[in-house]
């Protein structure tokens, strides 16, 4: 798994289980519309998370992570308390 942000939004997904992309995007400071799209294709290719399309008008998309990535979170968390224990 490459890419700086796929952990960050690993991250929120675990902390608030369900997120539609706006939610994301207003959660991860500085990332683009573009590379969040193709961080969750990625992220979704890889079945890390899921993409939850509901058949409604507008188009309602939620993602969460998979039990792939559930498996991460105790690292994102150990990371996590390591970048607080020494920070730049």
């Amino acid at each position: 798994m490459s890419g700086k942000w796929k952990m960050l939004i690993i991250f929120h997904l675990g902390y608030r289980k369900v997120m539609r992309y706006g939610e994301l995007k207003r959660e991860i400071n500085g990332i683009t519309h573009n590379m969040l799209s193709k961080q969750l294709k990625e992220l979704e290719k890889e079945k890390l998370i899921i993409r939850k399309e509901y058949p409604q008008i507008p188009p309602k998309v939620e993602y969460l992570l998979s039990n792939k990535g559930l498996s991460l979170l105790p690292i994102t968390e150990t990371m996590c308390n390591w970048g607080k224990q020494y920070p730049q």
